[in-house]
């Protein structure tokens, strides 16, 4: 009698998976990444290298370069275009305030309470990327200001100007009131990101009132304590 090899009770080794290659766009989008986190982390485009690049995507700087044609490209499409996106966004938002109903005080104060919480989230998520462009190379902060920043606040501008056209209430200077919400709304995106008990909610009920009704009532000077 011929005895036969005793079965293994162990089960067999599974084949490993062969790995899924990514497709071109999932590439692009690793890439560009790796580049953000590459960027942000040097603070500075002229001191971030392709190989560095590399080394956070896990691919060879041969690869980058069949998707981009140079770091400067990188670097407007990594952490340039993510800001004008998010400006962009901010922009329309204010474009339909009185599509659903009349704007009325109540609600233009409810309005601006929400553009203020959408600007300060916004720019608190996009510091680290505002600060690099802006922060950085001068001639890249004046390209993103002049190109993007600027464009975005005249548009923010003309959209006011047009809802207060609609109730024949002129407006003199959108351009600078556009400017100067932005320039609060950036304030406190820092002081929500760095100061503990910074009270967000607080902060945001108060300069949309002050900027609705005016941060400081008319002075009466008869009124003045001696």
């Amino acid at each position: 009698m011929t005895s036969t090899p005793a079965q293994s009770s162990q089960p067999a080794e599974e084949a490993p998976r062969p790995r899924r290659r990514l497709t071109a766009e999932a590439r692009r989008s690793s890439i560009l990444a790796a580049a953000r986190r590459a960027f942000t982390e040097s603070g500075d485009m002229s001191g971030t290298t392709i190989k560095v690049i590399a080394e956070h995507s896990g691919i060879s700087e041969g690869v980058i370069y069949r998707h981009f044609e140079s770091k400067e490209q990188l670097f407007f499409e990594a952490v340039v275009e993510p800001l004008k996106e998010a400006v962009d966004d901010l922009v329309a938002a204010t474009a339909t305030v009185d599509r659903d109903q009349p704007l009325t005080p109540e609600l233009q104060l409810k309005t601006m309470t929400g553009l203020y919480r959408q600007l300060i989230s916004t720019l608190e998520e996009v510091l680290p990327l505002l600060g690099l462009v802006l922060f950085g190379d001068p001639q890249v902060a004046r390209r993103f200001y002049r190109e993007n920043f600027a464009v975005a606040m005249d548009r923010l501008a003309e959209a006011w100007r047009e809802v207060e056209d609609r109730y024949g209430f002129p407006f003199e200077s959108p351009d600078i009131s556009a400017r100067a919400v932005m320039g609060i709304a950036f304030i406190l995106a820092l002081e929500s990101h760095h100061s503990r008990g910074f009270d967000r909610h607080r902060a945001v009920s108060l300069v949309s009132e002050g900027t609705v009704k005016g941060f400081f009532p008319a002075i009466e000077p008869a009124r003045r304590k001696s």
